[in-house]
C-alpha cells in the first residue's frame, strides 16, 4: 500500500465532513446576506473561510484518485493552493482598507486566513521532493487548520454583523 493509499479513509471522512460544513457556513451567512454584503471585509473574510474548506474539500477528494502518485499530488495541490490563496489576499486587502476604530487585529484577521493555504504548499514541496509522509502529514494538519480557521472566521464575521 502506497503512502497516499494510507489516508484514503481519511480523505473520504474529510470530504463529507467539509462539504458539510461550507454547506452550512453558506446557509448561516444567507441569514444575513444583506447585512454582511454591505461590510466588503466582512465578505471578503466569508469567502475566505469558505475558500479554506474548499481547499481541504479539494485536497482530500484529489488523495482519492485511484493510482495518484505523489508527486502528482504535490503538483496539484500547488495549484489548488495558490488559487485559493487569492480569497485571503482580497480579504487581506480589504481588511486593511477598512480604518474604522473598531477595525482591531487586522493582522490576525489577515493572517489566519492564509494557515490553509500556506501549509498545503508545503505539504505539496514535501511531496514533489520525495518526502510522501511528511508531505501528506502536512496536509492533514492544513485539512485540520482550515476546519479550525473556517469556523473562526465564520464566526467573527457572523457575529460582527449583528453588531
Amino acid at each position: 500500500m502506497d503512502a497516499v493509499e494510507n489516508w484514503h479513509e481519511f480523505n473520504v471522512a474529510l470530504v463529507g465532513a467539509t462539504a458539510a460544513l461550507a454547506g452550512l457556513v453558506i446557509v448561516a451567512a444567507s441569514v444575513n446576506i444583506t447585512e454582511i454584503v454591505k461590510a466588503t471585509s466582512l465578505t471578503s473574510r466569508l469567502a475566505a473561510g469558505i475558500g479554506g474548506l474548499v481547499l481541504a474539500l479539494t485536497a482530500s477528494a484529489i488523495g482519492l484518485i485511484p493510482d495518484i502518485t505523489p508527486a502528482a499530488y504535490g503538483v496539484a495541490m500547488v495549484v489548488v493552493s495558490a488559487v485559493c490563496a487569492v480569497f485571503p489576499a482580497q480579504a487581506t486587502r480589504r481588511i486593511f482598507e477598512n480604518h474604522a476604530p473598531e477595525n482591531r487585529g487586522r493582522t490576525f484577521k489577515a493572517l489566519v486566513g492564509f494557515v490553509a493555504p500556506l501549509a498545503y504548499l508545503i505539504g505539496s514541496i514535501l511531496l514533489i521532493a520525495g518526502s510522501p509522509t511528511a508531505g501528506l502529514a502536512v496536509f492533514a494538519a492544513g485539512s485540520i487548520l482550515a476546519i479550525m480557521a473556517a469556523l473562526i472566521i465564520s464566526w467573527v464575521a457572523l457575529v460582527e454583523v449583528l453588531r
